[in-house]
């Protein structure tokens, strides 16, 4: 049996600093947002120099790369810790929660785009893996949801399921999964922005009927 290598002093000092430098990165986006984040900036609060910092990581763009991949792979084990055949219920309750928890690692994911920056395939791999659980629930719902009004956008997304990323769910399921993740993010997109702030509701209440309806 193959005895797994030791992390050297050296190896372990670099992650160390990579964390903190991840952790600054978050500080920043909090007060600055993701178009903001400057590597020099974080260098100096650390007492480093640019050159040095950059040592640790290549590229503002490297450094936006890892922390989507965090976040990615943050919610990839919180929908995936819902369970084994989690239903649609189950994976938005877990969605909003993952969202308040953390809104800047939302908003890095699913807010507005950095400009210039674009995210290497692997990214978007974790991102399917995501899919792939909602698209196996929405599956698992059964047909209630088929409707004859239905039949253009289910002929569509029939036609259209690049997004899937090969998965075998029929038009139906597609069409759930998809109006499940629009209608949800739509409503934690807002909620998260503050736009709900002093309309005399509450987000929860909007987001569960919004779950119901959408799982009935």
């Amino acid at each position: 049996m193959a005895v797994a290598r030791k992390e050297t002093p050296r190896e372990r000092y670099r992650a160390q600093l990579r964390a903190e430098i991840k952790e600054r990165a978050w500080e920043q986006i909090a007060t600055a947002g993701a178009p903001g984040l400057s590597l020099n900036a974080i260098a100096k609060q650390m007492g480093m120099s640019g050159p040095a910092l950059y040592r640790y990581f290549a590229s503002r763009d490297e450094l936006i790369t890892e922390l989507i991949r965090d976040a990615y792979r943050s919610l990839a084990d919180t929908v995936r810790a819902a369970g084994p055949g989690a239903d649609l219920s189950e994976l938005g309750r877990a969605l909003r929660g993952w969202a308040l928890d953390d809104p800047q690692r939302y908003f890095l994911v699913y807010g507005t785009p950095v400009p210039g920056y674009h995210a290497p395939d692997d990214v978007t791999e974790i991102a399917s893996q995501i899919m792939e659980i909602l698209l196996d629930a929405a599956q698992s719902t059964g047909p209630a949801a088929d409707a004859p009004d239905e039949e253009r956008l289910d002929a569509h997304l029939a036609e259209n399921r690049q997004w899937a990323a090969g998965h075998g769910a029929s038009p139906a399921a597609l069409r759930r999964a998809l109006r499940f993740w629009t209608r949800l993010h739509g409503i934690l997109s807002l909620e998260l922005a503050g736009h709900f702030t002093g309309m005399g509701l509450d987000p929860m209440e909007l987001y569960d009927s919004e779950l119901k309806h959408l799982t009935r």
